[in-house]
């Protein structure tokens, strides 16, 4: 199969396949006489594993980790749930996150009046939000708390 072929067949579009054999999350393909990239039904699959991990929320290094696992048939499964979970744990924050912005937003909303007045709390609440920090921050991976995967694998 061609690249095309297998980001039809993977749901992995052709750039991320590119990608992906470049960080090396996936060996090189090989090559016709021509340079054309070849797959094969291995390749289709591996890249279904890497598609359903990236709709989990998994970063390029915890997928490294699991393909290296799911390589392993000699893998304790312990180590995958460890993964697993440690990921859940960070999906539960960023969706705290974002109901806690969320819930901000709606309180702001529900005090702006939306008329023809330029008084506007949303505004003043942006405003005032970067004049009480008095510095610059770095900026946060995921929002406020800024939820890194990294840190929980250190653990």
């Amino acid at each position: 199969m061609n690249i095309g072929d297998v980001a039809r067949a993977s749901g992995v579009s052709t750039k991320m396949i590119r990608y992906y054999e470049t960080i090396g999350l996936i060996p090189p393909a090989h090559r016709s006489e021509a340079g054309y990239r070849n797959y094969g039904a291995n390749d289709v699959h591996t890249l279904r594993f890497i598609r359903r991990a990236r709709d989990l929320g998994f970063t390029v290094e915890q997928m490294t980790d699991l393909l290296a696992l799911w390589r392993d048939r000699s893998r304790a499964s312990s180590e995958v749930k460890k993964i697993a979970l440690d990921q859940v744990e960070i999906l539960e924050r960023k969706a705290e996150e974002l109901k806690a912005m969320s819930r901000t937003l709606k309180h702001l909303a529900a005090h702006c009046h939306g008329d023809e007045r330029p008084d506007c709390p949303i505004l003043d609440d942006l405003a005032e939000a970067e004049a009480n920090s008095g510095k610059a921050q770095e900026p946060a991976r995921f929002g406020r708390n800024g939820i890194d995967p990294l840190r929980i694998k250190a653990r």
